[in-house]
């Protein structure tokens, strides 16, 4: 059956000829006339018969529609390999054979066997009765034959447990010596165990408990799909449940979409397979396209040939609108064109509909902005539309889809408001803080001191201007001025909000002549574990120091102190618990409004949310699906083993950590950067995310192919638009783990970890400390925060002052 360049072709012939049987020779191409095969069959009396799944099911269907029940009644011993053998196929076959029966116990043995040629093909068997079970619609392909070993063994090449899914590995007198003239394929083909050369074939094989062999699928056949693992071959198995189907292929077509081909000779409906799916899948397993072909084309051995497939039509409606044009349709996607260009702060008459936010400029953090923009303007919350969606679909014409789906649903999301309390409990982010200010780190210099250092380049200021400009910031941010008390009895956390803004003063008594002298301050500063007491609500500190020429300059003048001239600076500095990195921006926004307009435009609006109602309203967060998707993050991953890099001195032994560091800053030349964003523009993904999996091949390199990699990345945490002009601490640090494929690319990795920061945004906003409890480690023991990622974009606007035209320019040290 098989032609001559099949292996079975080989093994049928001298088998055959070996046991003293006779052969029948098919004239060439007779395997494809079918009418021929079976006149051929009946005529010789033949009595064994061995072909592919398909084949044999092409043999039935052409039985049924000549209504020749008899033609293979003769035969006593039918084998079937090469492929997967179902339960349809054999369903239809047992039609056509004879059946032992008590009074007819001659019939028809039916076997499946499965062999690669590199172990001289046939390796396991498996009788197949006629009263098979029919709710498993795969036969297994049985144990092996006698001086045959099969090894299951996982990705770790540890020996899988029962009913767990691994590589079958194959050894004894079968395993072949090599491939001829290619040495280098032997060496990756065949492993040694015990002593004893195995071959790997690359089949996914599962064994029950009765010790039979189940085909699971290709291992090459394993995708990955926007991050997601998927085993192709469980995505048929499923299509083969469905009663109309006889056969199925689904392949993965442009790095994006699944497309199911399957065989059927009755009616199909399309929309009844996709529901299928859905219902018996995980949703990002479901085929986008789902194409119906009365026959799978087959190659010469009587396979699926997967490259006769017809390709598919993406331009379908359900994938993807048309672009007939790259300006927007209507007026709803005008209208968002309009938030791109606020968000972005173009200028652009014209960004096209079809571009990617990510290729004009934007980044993570622009992004998160344009989300909460969307969702002040079309009122709806991360429940019923999260971020992620639009993230993997970023452009203007998708958002509109989105966005107006959203909007027919007609959800309303329920809005924080402010709580009117003076006191609570301490936000996760505080408490954090405070414990590893108190705890993890020593107590000689500080960790958490926050500077922004501003030195004046032209004209001046007010003292008492800028005085009253910090006290009604203060005011309006009761952050700036809520302590933190610890309560011993029972170990919570309280943040209290006190009224020191009404007596907060200006430090002014340190001068400096040089810039040694300034950055000595600066840095003094940094590190003074007395600057800030957090117990009495002391947690934002504001000084001028004082240049020693313009000090000289002035000192015949009255109002020296009052005048801040040219090179003196600005110091500002707050305590982390009380202030993020997005903070400075509101903060600086703030100041020059209330020093601008002698503070009239800066009230306090007693109705906007403060941070300590937001500390209460994120405990009401019903956190239940963020704790499992965490857990599974993290499961069988140990926390407490470090990274094996090449390091000169050992950690230290105790729980503490001084905080002190050295830095090392490497430049990129403006070539280089813009190559980097314009190859993080073109792969859709954010410079965050490209720069994360530059280090995990970075980190794979350096611990000479580790490749489950964990450590921990700051995200902003400011998930809800109430939040977006709050001062405040909100950043998380968050574990992220990465479980790499030494052979896949570089694009394979930035998608992988790119669906990995897009799972892990719906479920920032749960504590690190509930992780790490959940977990039962000890925090001082976790190896991923010792390795630490942030990507921080700086922009030209950055802690911009305009204070009555005096301008300044950041000091750095």
């Amino acid at each position: 059956m098989a032609s001559c360049s099949f292996d079975t072709h080989f093994q049928d012939t001298f088998v055959t000829l070996m046991s003293g049987a006779g052969l029948v020779m098919l004239h060439p191409h007779g395997n494809k006339d079918l009418t021929y095969l079976i006149h051929e069959l009946m005529d010789k009396d033949v009595t064994f018969l061995d072909a592919v799944p398909s084949y044999l099911d092409t043999i039935c269907q052409h039985l049924e529609i000549q209504n020749a029940k008899e033609c293979l009644k003769k035969l006593r011993t039918l084998c079937s390999g090469g492929d997967v053998l179902t339960n349809q196929i054999m369903s239809r076959l047992k039609k056509y054979v004879s059946i032992p029966s008590l009074s007819s116990p001659i019939g028809c043995q039916l076997w499946n066997v499965y062999g690669p040629a590199e172990v001289t093909i046939t390796t396991t068997y498996f009788q197949i009765g006629f009263n098979f079970d029919c709710d498993k619609q795969v036969m297994s392909i049985g144990k092996p034959l006698p001086n045959y070993h099969c090894a299951i063994m996982d990705e770790y090449f540890q020996f899988a447990p029962v009913n767990q899914e691994g590589e079958l590995f194959v050894g004894g007198a079968c395993v072949f010596a090599g491939y001829f003239g290619r040495n280098d394929l032997t060496a990756k083909a065949l492993l040694e165990i015990d002593g004893e050369l195995f071959y790997r074939t690359g089949d996914l094989i599962r064994m029950n408990h009765n010790g039979l062999l189940h085909y699971q699928g290709r291992k090459d056949h394993q995708i990955k799909l926007r991050g997601q693992r998927i085993e192709l071959g469980e995505i048929e198995r499923c299509l083969l449940n469905v009663t109309y189907i006889s056969a199925s292929v689904v392949m993965k077509w442009n790095d994006d979409y699944l497309v199911a081909y399957v065989q059927s000779s009755s009616h199909t409906n399309e929309e009844e397979l996709r529901q299928h799916c859905q219902s018996h899948l995980p949703p990002h397993m479901g085929p986008s396209i789902f194409i119906i072909l009365e026959k799978l084309p087959l190659n010469q051995n009587g396979k699926i040939d997967r490259k006769q497939l017809p390709s598919p039509n993406f331009s379908l409606p359900t994938l993807l609108s048309p672009d007939k044009s790259d300006t927007p349709l209507n007026q709803f996607e005008e209208r968002i064109h309009t938030i791109w260009c606020q968000v972005l702060h173009s200028n652009e008459i014209h960004i096209s509909r079809t571009t990617s936010f990510f290729s004009v400029g934007g980044h993570s953090l622009l992004f998160i902005e344009l989300y909460h923009h969307y969702q002040s303007v079309f009122s709806f919350d991360a429940h019923s539309l999260s971020i992620a969606p639009f993230l993997q679909q970023p452009t203007i014409c998708q958002h509109s889809q989105l966005l107006q789906t959203v909007i027919m649903n007609n959800t309303k999301p329920t809005q924080w408001h402010t709580l009117h309390i003076n006191e609570g409990n301490a936000s996760f982010a505080q408490e954090r803080i405070f414990l590893d200010e108190q705890v993890r780190f020593s107590s000689d210099i500080a960790i958490y001191n926050e500077l922004s250092t501003l030195q004046i380049v032209q004209g001046s200021l007010s003292f008492n201007r800028l005085l009253q400009a910090f006290r009604f910031v203060l005011n309006k941010h009761k952050i700036l001025r809520t302590s933190l008390i610890f309560n011993n009895d029972n170990g919570s956390l309280k943040q209290c909000i006190t009224d020191i803004h009404e007596t907060f003063a200006i430090t002014m008594n340190q001068t400096f002549q040089n810039d040694n002298e300034l950055w000595n301050i600066i840095y003094q500063t940094t590190i003074n574990p007395n600057l800030f007491d957090l117990s009495t609500g002391h947690v934002f500190h504001a000084e001028i120091l004082k240049h020693q020429i313009s000090l000289n300059e002035n000192e015949n003048e009255n109002d020296s102190n009052e005048c801040i001239t040219n090179s003196d600076v600005l110091l500002i500095a707050t305590h982390h618990a009380a202030f993020d990195r997005a903070s400075h921006s509101i903060f600086f926004n703030d100041l020059c409004l209330a020093y601008n307009t002698n503070a009239v435009s800066i009230g306090d609006d007693n109705e906007s949310l403060k941070y300590i109602d937001y500390s209460v309203h994120e405990r009401l967060i019903d956190m239940s699906t963020s704790r499992e998707f965490w857990y599974l993050q993290l499961e069988e991953y140990n926390l407490e083993s470090p990274l094996s890099l090449p390091v000169d001195r050992h950690r230290s032994s105790n729980d503490h950590r001084s905080g002190s560091a050295s830095v090392t800053q490497i430049s990129f030349d403006n070539e280089i950067s813009q190559s980097f964003l314009d190859y993080a523009s073109t792969h859709h993904v954010t410079p965050f995310q490209l720069g994360l999996s530059v280090l995990y091949a970075f980190l794979f390199k350096l611990t000479h192919g580790e490749n489950d990699l964990c450590i921990s990345c700051l995200n902003a945490n400011r998930y809800r638009n109430e939040l977006q002009n709050i001062i405040g601490m909100f950043i998380s640090t968050l574990p992220y783990r990465a479980q790499l494929d030494s052979h896949c690319s570089f694009d394979d990795l930035i998608k992988y970890v790119r669906a990995k920061c897009l799972s892990i945004l719906e479920h920032s906003h749960y504590p690190l400390q509930h992780i790490l409890a959940s977990l039962h480690v000890n925090q001082s023991n976790i190896s991923f925060l010792e390795t630490v990622y942030d990507f921080i974009t700086i922009s030209s606007q950055s802690d911009e002052l305009s204070l009555d035209g005096a301008s300044f320019k950041q000091v750095s040290f």
